[in-house]
């Protein structure tokens, strides 16, 4: 297993996709990719240099006859989303990702696959690596975490880039070339509580929200797929309300730009109200589930009897939780009034967690307008503020502000209509691209952003087609040669 994909063509994208996936590479546990990519570039014999927050830049020269082409800055980056299905044993950072060629599609067996962004450093790693290519000077650009706050992105030094055109690899649309998108900015919210003791005449019970598709908080937030965090809330609320049931802790999401597809909350209710409470909270499950059929069919709502917990939060401060939980915003805010099925504002209710006196809320917070996103700042500073939480916004990023004018937009324009007989798409997209930051230290770039087609980022569903990969393969190969 894992194997098939290196028959794969283009076979040097696939080939170097590969070997990716036998290096664990989650956001924060980069080194030994980072280390593989470097020596990747050593071992061609070409300028390699990590810099200080960990990106790793590779410069080839141009090839004969091409030393007056602009030159071209290939940007992806090196870690990707660690999700895997309940039930997978798997650790990410030690295993290797089992890929599975199904069709035209490849996918890894209950975990995300990494083409995001494996794909598009792949993809520069065969350009660096090939002889018989022609292009302008090429610049690699690897960037670290990514996932998980940009950081290599937003530690970049505007000295190290020598291109004209930065072509970011990381969209997931085929036939489509990005010209913009959303901003982004990282909520936290923290409630402290004091731990009290359960009587006897308690029972407990641990509630299961499992089975949801989640996905990528941007790319997917519209699809009305179900939010655990969510879900569990809604549950608990019932419980507190109708039957006293008092909360011991509560895990649910694990990354703020996935959306969260499993919770778990271990509660006691008074035993005199067991039995009604499960029956009832199966009714209510039952409704939820009948809700979200049509985007989560294998929603899965569980509430188990299990030991008493010893001890319970506090219950002002559960009260207060679980309201500011009810009203806190999730989903899409607003779509664009600029560009169609585009969503403008959104936020992602993405992790709460329990443990050690303090319940952590996070949310991803974004827009593709300024003052959309700081309304949306504001509004859950508020709500928190009101429920005696302690607030915290960091971690921003700028969105990229789409040039329809962009010489290299009209370039790749004229070539992907050329090659396949029709136009590309050009839209922005829901999500933050490094192109933003990057785009902010180095204002003189001009920037576009493409890929192969991947579906379900951020997901253990996530897949991307093959046919597509050739694809974008051929339309990166003739771009390069057609560089102004």
């Amino acid at each position: 297993m894992g194997t098939d994909i290196l028959r794969l063509e283009p076979h040097a994208v696939w080939r170097n996709f590969h070997s990716l996936t036998r290096i664990p590479h989650p956001s924060g546990h980069e080194e030994k990719i980072r280390e593989f990519v470097a020596g990747f570039g050593r071992k061609l014999g070409l300028e390699t240099i990590v810099d200080e927050v960990g990106n790793v830049i590779i410069r080839k020269p141009a090839t004969s006859g091409m030393e007056e082409r602009q030159g071209v800055i290939l940007q992806a980056h090196l870690d990707m989303v660690p999700e895997k299905s309940g039930g997978r044993i798997h650790d990410f950072a030690r295993d290797p990702i089992e890929t599975i060629v199904d069709g035209d599609w490849v996918h890894a067996r209950g975990t995300t696959l990494g083409a995001d962004n494996g794909l598009g450093v792949a993809a520069a790693m065969a350009v660096l690596e090939s002889t018989t290519l022609r292009h302008g000077s090429i610049e690699a650009l690897f960037t670290s975490e990514e996932e998980a706050g940009m950081t290599g992105a937003v530690g970049l030094k505007p000295d190290l880039l020598k291109g004209r055109i930065l072509m970011n690899l990381d969209s997931e649309d085929e036939g489509e070339l990005f010209i913009g998108c959303a901003g982004g900015l990282d909520a936290t919210m923290t409630f402290s509580y004091r731990e009290e003791r359960v009587s006897a005449d308690y029972t407990g019970f641990v509630i299961r929200v499992s089975g949801l598709k989640g996905g990528h908080s941007g790319m997917d937030i519209h699809l009305g797929r179900g939010n655990a965090n969510k879900i569990m809330n809604r549950i608990l609320c019932e419980g507190r309300a109708r039957y006293g049931m008092l909360l011991a802790s509560i895990d649910g999401g694990t990354l703020r730009n996935a959306i969260p597809r499993e919770s778990t909350a271990t509660v006691a209710v008074p035993t005199a109200n067991s039995k009604t409470f499960s029956g009832d909270l199966s009714i209510l499950a039952g409704k939820i589930k009948h809700e979200l059929s049509a985007a989560d069919p294998e929603l899965c709502i569980e509430v188990v009897p299990a030991d008493r917990p010893d001890m319970v939060i506090e219950e002002g401060v559960v009260v207060r939780l679980l309201n500011a939980l009810y009203a806190c915003p999730n989903g899409v805010m607003r779509m664009s009034c600029d560009m169609a099925n585009l969503v403008e504002t959104s936020s992602n209710l993405a992790v709460v967690s329990s443990g050690h006196g303090v319940v952590t809320i996070k949310c991803l917070l974004r827009s593709s307008v300024d003052s959309a996103m700081e309304d949306l700042r504001a509004m859950i500073a508020s709500l928190f503020d009101l429920a005696g939480a302690v607030s915290v916004f960091d971690g921003g990023y700028p969105g990229w502000k789409p040039n329809p004018d962009s010489p290299i937009l009209k370039r790749m324009q004229e070539v992907y209509t050329s090659k396949f007989g029709k136009p590309p798409g050009i839209k922005a997209v829901h999500a933050g691209l490094e192109c933003g930051i990057i785009g902010g230290t180095c204002p003189s770039l001009d920037m576009i952003s493409f890929g192969p087609t991947i579906r379900y980022p951020h997901s253990p569903d996530e897949k991307v087609n093959i046919t597509s990969v050739g694809e974008f393969w051929d339309f990166l190969v003739e771009t390069l040669s057609m560089v102004p």
